[in-house]
């Protein structure tokens, strides 16, 4: 027989706090005897395809730019390959790691991502999508991390078939999920979090 325990209390949730760059990110915040943070480089030598640079903002309900958000992107190499163990459809290029973390920028709460433009890639049932990139953004405040896609608006006619952008009811919402193309290899993509202009999430 079990007692049981009313006395316990569920305790309040956490959000990442203050502290996930003394964590994930200990260079960012002058904390770390290590010579680099992980995530911090994409590419490790001479990549396949274009290079290209993301920057952009997480902004709150009320507009403002987060200065302590942290945000990681996952996405396959120019030719659509994972650098990943079950990646069975070719090899993927051995100097881009698929993989990235940046912090907002504590002044200006920009971020920025160096790395190369996706090549497209089949979903679960073959289907080819758009060329994308995954992203998920942690900050103070946020209680469970956010996932979103960042596609490409110069990508016109991959994005009109991709299967996941199809299944958005408000088309017009297709537009949070695009980085702006702002001149040669750099786009511009922001987040928002709240608000007329809120970014779609994906609950996986």
């Amino acid at each position: 027989m079990t007692e049981r325990l009313n006395n316990l209390k569920e305790s309040p949730s956490q959000t990442a706090g203050p502290y996930v760059h003394i964590g994930c990110t200990p260079n960012f915040s002058s904390k770390s005897s290590y010579s680099y943070d992980l995530g911090k480089t994409m590419k490790i030598g001479p990549v396949l395809g274009e290079e290209i640079t993301i920057v952009g903002y997480v902004f709150d309900g009320a507009g403002a730019p987060l200065c302590d958000a942290m945000i990681e992107i996952w996405q396959p190499d120019a030719a659509g390959l994972f650098p990943a163990t079950n990646e069975t459809r070719g090899i993927a290029d051995p100097n881009f790691m698929g993989w990235g973390r940046s912090t907002s920028d504590m002044n200006t709460g920009e971020f920025i991502f160096e790395t190369v433009k996706p090549g497209t890639v089949p979903g679960p049932d073959g289907v080819m999508q758009a060329p994308h990139i995954t992203v998920w953004v942690v900050a103070r405040g946020i209680n469970i991390g956010l996932h979103t896609r960042i596609y490409f608006n110069d990508e016109t006619i991959a994005n009109s078939l991709d299967p996941i952008l199809s299944q958005i009811k408000n088309q017009k919402r297709v537009e949070t999920l695009l980085a702006l193309k702002k001149g040669v290899g750099r786009y511009q993509f922001d987040i928002h979090l709240q608000g007329p202009h809120e970014t779609i999430f994906f609950d996986i």
